[in-house]
């Protein structure tokens, strides 16, 4: 039976390997729409190749651009904030949200009011709009499928299973390529040697955030609001070869993992198919070949990105949306070579320290405070320049 979906981000990595997915089995889905920021002339590829019905770009200068691309087919062209949430509320089997940034917490929102199926690939719709989006599930009556390797990991080992018998849920981090330097080394690292990451093939932010750590931090917030089972019961350990994604032990001392190869095909695929499975090209897992499985404990000294994701749960309120918006700020600085490295983790503390947990009570108060947010780590970035 063919299904319908909508990829928002089709032309990042997310979007490159669900199509990459679909493109192996075109007879079983129908794209209605896909869209993009801009990159006009990959997302008219992309829309002509799939027979998309609509293509949008997020960035309205775009759309000229985008027509151009399309001229000479039925697809239709939007561009602007507007026609990404359109896009998101179209009537389909599963959605696929994998926009970068607060700039897809709306999309998302939209789709979740839709009462569809999510295929949730961006973190900032629960880190830092985690209590409305929750909300919103639960009042539209939509589904949220995880996507990241970590929750699609935890995802599948809970199934068949309840809440009330886990004992604790273990997210794994790879420790990106910094997990042997000192601290001396860490204030010398560069942005050439903190996006090369030793397993996945990531774009730079991502990999700065799996450097730093903070990526596992967001993730820790993120399963805070997937699966509620109280932060005591949450915890991280540090699994330098990325086989494991992540394990829920359970209150008879049970423990299941899932293993898979360092390919967002395999969460992916197992979204797309939900309830079922379905084929991917990938080889198969060889732990013979693989030789050894190693398990460290976070080091909160030297990464302290952890111990801040943290500290914002049990805070509450607005703290995790100060920490992603401070976090982003802080990693770009990073990236355009205007702070340390080890820096990245001291904007995000002091802007925690500056603000008070307040709730926020709709998406329009999320992305006030995000604005506000950076508009204040941008301030603050002086005192930290490479000097």
């Amino acid at each position: 039976m063919t299904r319908s979906i909508t990829i928002l981000g089709a032309t990042g990595s997310i979007g490159a390997s669900t199509l990459d997915l679909i493109r192996r089995d075109r007879e079983a889905w129908q794209i209605e729409a896909l869209t993009a920021n801009c990159s006009a002339a990959e997302l008219g590829k992309l829309a002509r190749e799939f027979d998309a019905k609509l293509a949008v770009v997020g960035d309205e200068s775009c759309l000229d651009a985008l027509r151009e691309a399309l001229s000479g087919t039925d697809i239709e062209a939007a561009g602007g904030a507007q026609a990404l949430c359109d896009a998101a509320r179209r009537e389909v089997d599963l959605t696929v949200a994998a926009i970068v940034g607060c700039a897809g917490l709306a999309p998302v929102m939209a789709a979740i009011e839709r009462g569809g199926t999510i295929a949730l690939a961006n973190k900032e719709a629960l880190v830092s709009a985690g209590a409305v989006m929750t909300a919103a599930l639960t009042q539209h009556g939509a589904a949220l499928l995880p996507t990241d390797s970590e929750h699609n990991a935890i995802f599948q080992c809970l199934v068949g299973n309840h809440f009330d018998d886990v004992a604790r849920i273990t997210l794994t981090a790879s420790g990106g390529p910094f997990r042997t330097w000192s601290q001396e080394q860490l204030e010398a690292a560069t942005p050439e040697q903190a996006v090369a990451h030793p397993n996945w093939d990531m774009g730079a932010k991502i990999s700065v955030d799996s450097a730093t750590m903070m990526n596992k931090g967001l993730e820790l917030i993120e399963a805070n609001y997937m699966f509620p089972v109280g932060l005591d019961r949450l915890s991280i350990v540090v699994h330098p070869q990325s086989v494991i994604h992540s394990m829920v032990e359970f209150r008879d001392r049970s423990t299941l993992a899932q293993l898979g190869p360092s390919d967002m095909r395999v969460p992916i695929a197992n979204c797309l198919a939900w309830p079922k499975r379905m084929d991917t090209p990938l080889e198969p897992l060889d732990l013979v070949q693989i030789g050894e499985l190693s398990f460290f404990a976070p080091d909160e000294e030297r990464f302290p990105a952890t111990r801040l994701a943290r500290n914002a749960i049990h805070v509450g309120g607005s703290a995790p949306a100060v920490l992603n918006a401070s976090n982003e700020v802080a990693v770009a600085a990073f990236l355009d070579g205007q702070i340390r490295f080890t820096r990245i983790a001291a904007v995000v503390e002091e802007l925690l320290n500056r603000y008070s947990p307040q709730p926020a009570r709709s998406l329009e108060d999320v992305l006030a405070l995000d604005a506000d947010v950076r508009a204040r780590a941008t301030e603050i970035l002086e005192h930290y320049a490479v000097v």
